[in-house]
C-alpha cells in the first residue's frame, strides 16, 4: 500500500513497503528541469545534476562512489523536461546510509568552480555524443519542433553557447530558486522502516528554500515547422510529431493502446507494413510523450537514402487507414494485455515502482492503484481508439525532422 505523508518541512513523502523483498530503492525527486529555465542557462537543470556527485563539504566524488560501492549500492541522477532524480538502490539494511549520501549530495554538494570547469568538457562531449547519433539528434529536434518554442521543446543538455555562459554563480542562483522544500518528492519502494526515513528527511532539507520561485508561462500555439540537417551518413533518419495530450488526459489510457496497435510493438501495423512486408526501414516505431500538461505524438524511421519518399507514404497510408477504420477487436485486445502485462512486470520490480510513484506523486500530486491503472486499460473502447485517432490521424499537419546523406523535400512530401 502507498503511504503519503506531508513533512513538516514541506517536502511529500511517498512510500510503497514491500516485506517480502530483501531491497529497497529511493529516489530524490526535483520538480526542475529544462521547462524551467531561459535561454541564458539552457542545460543548467542538468549541469546542476552532474555537480551533485562532483564533492560535498564531506565528501569528494570519489568517496561519494567509494561510500555507495561499501554497502552495495546503485546509484545515477537524470534530468528531464520538467524533473531531476537522484536515485539509489540498496540491501534493505542499507538503504539508510544511501539516503544519507543522497541527503550529503542535495544539502551539501560544494560546486566548485574548477570542477565546474570540468564538467562543462564533459557535457561538451555528451552534446557532440548526441550529434553523432542521428537518431537521437533527429528526435532531440523534433521534440524542439512541435513544441513550437515552448519549455517542453527546449533541449535538456543545452547548448555549448549556454554552457560556456554558465558561472557559479548563475548555478547557485538557479539550484536556489528551483531546489526547495515544496517542488521535492522522496519516493521510497521496497523493504525499509518507514519512521526512520521519515526522520532522516524530516530533519536534513530545511537547509533549502521553503518555496520555489516560478513565474507564469504563456504557451504558444503549435506551429508546423521542418529541419533537414545534411551530414555525411549512410542512412537517413525521419521523425515526425503532432501534438498529443497530457498525463492527467482523460485520453491517456486511449492514446497509449492506440500507440502500441499504432507502432509501439513487433505487432504494430507500422513495423508490419514497413519493415516486414516493404522492406524499407530496419527500425520504425512510434511513441507517446507525455508531460503534466502537455504532450506529443512522434513516429520514426531510419531508411536508405532513397526510401525516404516510399517510407513516408507508407507512413501516410497507416494514419489514413487509422483514422478512416479503426481498430479491430483483435488488436485492442492485444494491445491491452500488452499493456497490462507490461505494467504488472514492471509493479515486481522495486526500481520501477519507485519511479513510478516519485513522477506521479511530483507531477500530477496523485499515485494512481495498479486497479485504477488496469480499469483505465479495460474500459477504453474502439469508439476511444477513434477519437485519439482524429488528433493525431492528419499527416499533413506533423512536423518533420530528418538527419540524412541525402537532401529531400521533407516539407513538400508531409505538406503533399
Amino acid at each position: 500500500m502507498v503511504k503519503i505523508e506531508k513533512l513538516n518541512c514541506g517536502t511529500t513523502l511517498i512510500m510503497e513497503k514491500t516485506d517480502y523483498v530483501q531491497s529497497a530503492a529511493l529516489g530524490i525527486w526535483v520538480k526542475a528541469g529544462a521547462c524551467d529555465e531561459t535561454d541564458d542557462v539552457s542545460g543548467v537543470s542538468h549541469f546542476i545534476e552532474h555537480m551533485m556527485f562532483k564533492g560535498t563539504e564531506k565528501r569528494t566524488a570519489r568517496q561519494i562512489a567509494s561510500d555507495v560501492d561499501k554497502i552495495g549500492g546503485m546509484f545515477n541522477a537524470f534530468t528531464g523536461k520538467e524533473a531531476t532524480c537522484y536515485y539509489i538502490k540498496t540491501l534493505s539494511s542499507n538503504i539508510y546510509q544511501g539516503a544519507e549520501i543522497l541527503l550529503d549530495m542535495l544539502t551539501g554538494s560544494k560546486f566548485d568552480s574548477t570542477e565546474m570547469d570540468k564538467e562543462r568538457q564533459v557535457i561538451f562531449e555528451e552534446i557532440k555524443m548526441v550529434k553523432d547519433s542521428p537518431d537521437d539528434d533527429v528526435y532531440d529536434t523534433i521534440s524542439e519542433l512541435v513544441s513550437s518554442g515552448n519549455p517542453l521543446g527546449r533541449s535538456i543538455l543545452g547548448t555549448p553557447e549556454s554552457l560556456a555562459g554558465i558561472d557559479r554563480d548563475k548555478m547557485m542562483g538557479y539550484f536556489s530558486d528551483k531546489y526547495a522544500r515544496d517542488s521535492i518528492v522522496v519516493a521510497v519502494a521496497g523493504n525499509f522502516d518507514e519512521n526512520r526515513i521519515k526522520e532522516m528527511f524530516e530533519d536534513r532539507l530545511g537547509v533549502l528554500r521553503e518555496k520555489k520561485v516560478t513565474k507564469h508561462i504563456e504557451l504558444l500555439p503549435y506551429r508546423q515547422s521542418f529541419d533537414v540537417k545534411v551530414r555525411d551518413i549512410e542512412q537517413t533518419h525521419i521523425c515526425l510529431a503532432t501534438p498529443g495530450v497530457s498525463l492527467d488526459d482523460r485520453r491517456y489510457y486511449a492514446f497509449v493502446l492506440m500507440n502500441s496497435i499504432f507502432g509501439g510493438s513487433m505487432s504494430s501495423r507500422l513495423f508490419q507494413n514497413i519493415r516486414e512486408e516493404k522492406g524499407l526501414a530496419y527500425s520504425v516505431c512510434s511513441m507517446n510523450s507525455f508531460s503534466s500538461n502537455w504532450g506529443f505524438f512522434s513516429i520514426y524511421a531510419g531508411v536508405a537514402h532513397d526510401k525516404a519518399e516510399d517510407t513516408l507514404a507508407a507512413i501516410k497510408y497507416e494514419l489514413d487507414t487509422l483514422q478512416k477504420s479503426g481498430v479491430s477487436d483483435e488488436e485492442l485486445s492485444m494491445a491491452k494485455e500488452q499493456m497490462k502485462s507490461s505494467y504488472i512486470f514492471g509493479l515486481e520490480n522495486i526500481n520501477s515502482r519507485m519511479f513510478s510513484i516519485g513522477k506521479n506523486q511530483l507531477l500530477l500530486g496523485k499515485v494512481y492503484t495498479p486497479e485504477e491503472v488496469l480499469r483505465g486499460f479495460d474500459i477504453v473502447t474502439k469508439d476511444d481508439i477513434m477519437e485519439a485517432a482524429a488528433v493525431i490521424g492528419d499527416y499533413s499537419s506533423y512536423c518533420g525532422a530528418s538527419v540524412t546523406g541525402r537532401d529531400f523535400d521533407l516539407e513538400g512530401l508531409v505538406k503533399g
